[in-house]
């Protein structure tokens, strides 16, 4: 393992950690944008550029942008601090050791572990945003409306529910 490799994987699993223990809603989200920041350098660096980008794009660029909208859009006056731990915290513990436990044993089990590996195939970022932009122009605009209308949604939602108080 390569020391900005492990260096990656830390500030993703770092993010990660503080995106589920931190009680103010926009650092939770702000640690989820640092998270997805390491996973897409994890894919840069992996050689997947495409993805990378996708990732940044899609993911930092707008997820993490929409989520912080739609809280400062949403957001009530007072909240009150809830403790962190419940009484039943073992039990999510103990559930997520046995999902670990069990994807574990399937992974190290598998026979595709000890196979060769095939020829590499790879696809330029240029030879994907060709077949993005002329054979699949249609679902990606499509799917470029559909988001839109969604976001044009949360925002009327929030303005209603901004005129009731």
């Amino acid at each position: 393992m390569t020391f900005p490799l492990f260096i990656l994987g830390v500030l993703t699993v770092a993010g990660a950690v503080a995106a589920m223990t931190l009680r103010n809603l926009i650092h939770c989200v702000l640690s989820l944008a640092v998270s997805f920041v390491g996973v897409a350098m994890l894919f840069l660096r992996l050689g997947a550029e495409f993805v990378g980008f996708a990732q940044i794009l899609v993911y930092v660029g707008a997820v993490a942008i929409l989520i912080v909208f739609a809280i400062l859009l949403t957001r009530s006056g007072g909240v009150e601090p809830k403790p962190f731990l419940n009484s039943q915290w073992w039990i999510g513990l103990a559930i997520a050791i046995a999902v670990f436990g069990s994807l574990a044993v399937a992974i190290v089990g598998s026979k595709d572990l000890t196979s060769v590996a095939l020829a590499e195939k790879t696809a330029p970022v240029k030879q994907i945003g060709i077949e993005l932009m002329t054979k699949y122009v249609l679902p990606l605009e499509v799917i470029g409306l559909l988001l839109t209308a969604a976001m044009l949604g949360a925002v009327i939602i929030a303005w209603q529910e901004g005129d009731r108080k």
